[in-house]
């Protein structure tokens, strides 16, 4: 196992720039060198994405940033979020519809490819550990979220990588947002140059899915969302 000039061993961190990889930053960097990786993939808010992981890199001091662009998933399509053609929905009136079914926003096996990236930049760097902030309870109904993926994916890197002592770990997977949002502020965690948003890159919109998930977490959590949103009804849920 590598390790920096502190003495601790290294971790590739998927770096989204939202909520929840916000918190998993805050998180990896307390034991590990942090190589961060982050994808532009053709999503409508790319560049406010790496704007936000690009800081908290910066803010979680990670050793190392590595933006990828990637094209595949804007040129396949099939996702509101990459496909201009899909519109993005607002967030059910009833928030416990969240999650019920899979979303248009779903991008069809995306973390799949973050993670192979991931597992490939680990093996150059020496890292045993890839963290990624998953979240399967309280979040939209990703396929990919599921620890039944990673256990999947973990069983892949072990055959097919060199040494095959690579590991995933996904230390958010089964908490509630709302319990994210207590781990980040307990931990520091910079979620004021966060995003979450779907659509939105000055202002968040306030009632996609994402923000709905997000507003519903801080305020479950007893906590102000530190982040600008354009909508006057989410406002007044904060």
């Amino acid at each position: 196992m590598a390790t920096d000039s502190t003495g601790r061993p290294r971790a590739v961190l998927c770096l989204s720039g939202g909520m929840d990889s916000t918190v998993c930053a805050s998180l990896a960097a307390k034991d590990y060198d942090v190589y961060a990786l982050h994808f532009s993939y053709g999503q409508r808010t790319e560049a406010r994405e790496l704007t936000s992981a690009t800081e908290i890199a910066r803010l979680t001091g990670a050793k190392e940033f590595l933006p990828l662009k990637m094209d595949l998933f804007r040129r396949i399509g099939g996702s509101a979020l990459t496909d201009i053609a899909i519109a993005v929905p607002e967030a059910p009136a009833e928030e416990t519809a969240i999650g019920s079914g899979i979303p248009v926003t779903y991008v069809p096996f995306r973390n799949a490819h973050f993670l192979s990236a991931a597992v490939s930049w680990a093996e150059v760097v020496g890292a045993k550990r890839v963290f990624i902030g998953a979240v399967e309870q309280d979040s939209s109904g990703y396929p990919d979220c599921r620890p039944a993926y990673y256990d999947a994916f973990n069983a892949l890197i072990r055959q097919g990588t060199k040494e095959g002592d690579i590991h995933v770990e996904t230390p958010l997977i089964h908490l509630r947002k709302s319990e994210i949002v207590r781990l980040g502020v307990e931990l520091g965690a910079p979620f004021h140059v966060s995003w979450s948003c779907y659509s939105g890159e000055s202002k968040a919109c306030g009632v996609c899915e994402s923000c709905a998930l997000r507003l519903r977490a801080f305020r479950e959590a007893g906590s102000i969302d530190p982040i600008p949103y354009a909508d006057p009804k989410s406002a007044s849920k904060r």
